[in-house]
């Protein structure tokens, strides 16, 4: 949870996680070899293609829908976010962050979503921390700044400008489950057009971790496609997405493609046994004030 065309995945989809080490900060090695597998719409290749190049890619979400609602109740983790806000490419912010998914059961509600960050870098938010649980307080995440800002408790409303100031989604949107969730419905959307070629590398890594890499690319800018190329990197172990980047087309013609977003996940751990306390912004082991 941001390859398929057009995804966002916002994290934004936001992942969560205990103790970590700030030296987890390595780059991840994103350079790819030369695909695997191949498919492209201006390209039939074999009578066995399928319909779409998209095709693979989105039995691979779904696939990865079923995990994420069958078998992960919740997880913590530390995510490296970087976007471009109002044309501008932000640098990189690292955080710690826990999360509970939604669970219903006979149309009601049991657990809500449920999201705990604490940012680590870089050093100007460093020690802010925020919480967001479905359906309390208002559906209004709690927050606190670092500093003198950090004597007061802020509740904002998500989708407000505050909360939104150099983001380019809300925290509703995190998670992997929801970043799934948008990959497929952005992937069946792009499935009607043509223009998309999708590549699959093998053993690409994220830190120590193997991944199988789903590029797609639109070769022409169109208004309908949101990036030139975007690429997720699937846990070849967990089966869920741990990186999500996409690219614009370049400003110029031979041009290199311009970041518009990344998300990783690294120290990812599953089914923890996350409780109330660890989104209770009294907990003592928070800082909250």
């Amino acid at each position: 949870m941001k390859a398929l065309s057009c995804y966002r995945w916002a994290v934004a989809g936001l992942a969560a996680f205990g103790s970590i080490a700030v030296a987890q900060e390595k780059l991840p090695r994103t350079d790819l070899q030369e695909p695997v597998f191949r498919l492209s719409k201006s390209d039939p290749g074999a009578e066995a293609a399928p319909a779409h190049p998209l095709d693979p890619a989105l039995q691979i979400a779904y696939e990865g829908l079923k995990q994420v609602r069958e078998r992960i109740d919740d997880y913590s983790g530390v995510m490296v976010k970087r976007e471009r806000v109002n044309g501008t490419l932000t640098e990189q912010e690292f955080m710690s962050f826990k999360i509970r998914n939604r669970r219903v059961q006979d149309g009601k509600i049991t657990t809500p979503f449920s999201i705990y960050l604490k940012f680590l870098k870089p050093q100007a938010v460093a020690g802010r921390e925020v919480i967001y649980v479905e359906g309390q307080n208002n559906n209004y995440l709690v927050a606190h700044e670092t500093g003198w800002k950090g004597l007061v408790r802020a509740n904002l409303d998500p989708n407000g400008w505050l909360a939104m100031s150099g983001n380019r989604y809300p925290i509703t949107d995190a998670g992997i489950e929801n970043l799934v969730v948008k990959l497929i419905e952005k992937g069946e959307r792009d499935r009607n057009r043509d223009e998309c070629e999708v590549k699959f590398f093998k053993n690409a890594k994220i830190n120590d971790r193997v991944c199988t890499v789903l590029q797609v690319t639109h070769p022409v800018e169109r208004p309908y496609f949101d990036f030139h190329i975007a690429q997720i990197f699937i846990d070849d172990e967990y089966r869920v997405p741990i990186r999500y980047a996409s690219y614009s087309w370049p400003k110029e013609q031979g041009g290199k493609a311009q970041l518009e977003e990344e998300y990783t996940y690294t120290d990812l751990k599953f089914n923890v046994g996350l409780t109330e306390a660890d989104f209770n912004p009294d907990n003592e082991a928070y800082d909250y004030p």
